[in-house]
C-alpha cells in the first residue's frame, strides 16, 4: 500500500463522476483527447494485440482505438465500468491498483483521468511492469496551467471577504516533472509535450456547470468543508470578468493537455551512444577548428 499524502479524495471523484453522467456528461474537452490521441497512434508503425484503456470515464477513447484499425482486443478498465461501451471488454479497476500480469499488454492509453492520481510515480511503474518489452503508453492529463484564471479569481475573493485562502483547484502536474517521473518508472524513450485550449465563456458559471458535467470539481483532500459564501462567489465572478475578459465580454478559461509517452524497455529500441563513440568529431562535422584543453582561441 502506497504511504504517499493523499492529496485527492478519490472515493467523491467517482461520486462526482457518477454525478456527471446523471447530468448529462460535457465532453467537448474528452473528445478533443480521444481524436488527437487516435491521430498520434496513427503515425506509430506497429499493430498491438491487447490495449487497454485505463480510466477513462467515457467509451471515446475506445471508439478511438477501434477506429484506428491497430488493435486487436481492447480492454476498458475503469473503478465504474459498468457504463462503457459493450463493444470493449470491461474490467473494474482502480488506477492505483492494476489488475494486470507483468508483461501482458501491448499497450495502454488513458485520457484525462491520471491527473487525480494520489500515487502517479506507482501508477507509472504498474504500467511499466504490464507492458511487454517493447510495449506502448500513451497518455494525456490536465496540466498545471489549467484553469489558472479561475484558480486566481478564486485565490483574490477569498483573500479579500475571507481573509484566507482554501484550495479549490487541483495542482496539476508540470511538463518537466512529468518527463522525469517517466524517467523514474523505467519508461525507454520518453516524451512529454503539452498543448493549450482556450475556451470562451459568457460567465464564469458557465465554465463552473461544464466542470460539475466533466466530474472536475473540487475533490482536494484538504478542501474547505464549509459553504462557499455568496459574497466570496459574487466577487471571484466580477473578478474574473474584470481580469479575463476578451473585447467583447466573453470570459477565458485556459485548459493544458499534457501527453505522455513511453516505451517497455527492449533491445530492439535505439539507445544513445556510450562515450568517445561517435564516429566523427564534433569539430569535424563543424568544419571548425578543434582547441585543445589550456589552448587559448585567437582573436
Amino acid at each position: 500500500m502506497s504511504s504517499n499524502p493523499a492529496i485527492f479524495d478519490r472515493r467523491l471523484l467517482r461520486t462526482r463522476q457518477r454525478r456527471a453522467r446523471a447530468l448529462g456528461a460535457e465532453t467537448f474537452l474528452l473528445d478533443r483527447v480521444a481524436e488527437e490521441l487516435g491521430e498520434r497512434l496513427g503515425v506509430v508503425l506497429r499493430q498491438f494485440e491487447r490495449a487497454v484503456d485505463l480510466g477513462t470515464p467515457a467509451d471515446t477513447v475506445c471508439r478511438a482505438l477501434s477506429a484506428s484499425g491497430k488493435v486487436a482486443t481492447i480492454i476498458a478498465a475503469e473503478t465504474a465500468a459498468t457504463h462503457l461501451a459493450p463493444a470493449a471488454l470491461r474490467v473494474a479497476a482502480d488506477e492505483e491498483a492494476l489488475p494486470f500480469a507483468d508483461g501482458s499488454l501491448d499497450l495502454v492509453v488513458s485520457a484525462l483521468t491520471l491527473q487525480f492520481v494520489n500515487d502517479l510515480p506507482g501508477t507509472l511503474i504498474q504500467i511499466r511492469r504490464a507492458l511487454k518489452p517493447d510495449g506502448l503508453l500513451l497518455a494525456a492529463m490536465i496540466g498545471g496551467d489549467s484553469l489558472t484564471e479561475l484558480r486566481d479569481a478564486f485565490a483574490q475573493a477569498e483573500s479579500e471577504i475571507e481573509g484566507g485562502i482554501s484550495p479549490r483547484v487541483s495542482p496539476f502536474a508540470d511538463v518537466r516533472g512529468l518527463g522525469a517521473l517517466l524517467q523514474r518508472a523505467g519508461f525507454a524513450l520518453p516524451v512529454v509535450d503539452s498543448d493549450r485550449l482556450t475556451v470562451r465563456y459568457d460567465s464564469v458559471f458557465g465554465l463552473m456547470r461544464d466542470l460539475r458535467r466533466m466530474g472536475a470539481t473540487n475533490i482536494l483532500s484538504e478542501r474547505r468543508r464549509k459553504p462557499l459564501k455568496r459574497a466570496t462567489l459574487a466577487r471571484m465572478a466580477e473578478i474574473y470578468a474584470q481580469r479575463f475578459a476578451d473585447a467583447d465580454s466573453r470570459l477565458r478559461a485556459t485548459f493544458e493537455v499534457v501527453w505522455l509517452s513511453g516505451w517497455a524497455p527492449h533491445d530492439s529500441q535505439q539507445k544513445p551512444l556510450k562515450p568517445g563513440a561517435a564516429a566523427q568529431r564534433l569539430a569535424d562535422a563543424l568544419g571548425a577548428k578543434e582547441i585543445s584543453t589550456g589552448e587559448k582561441a585567437g582573436r
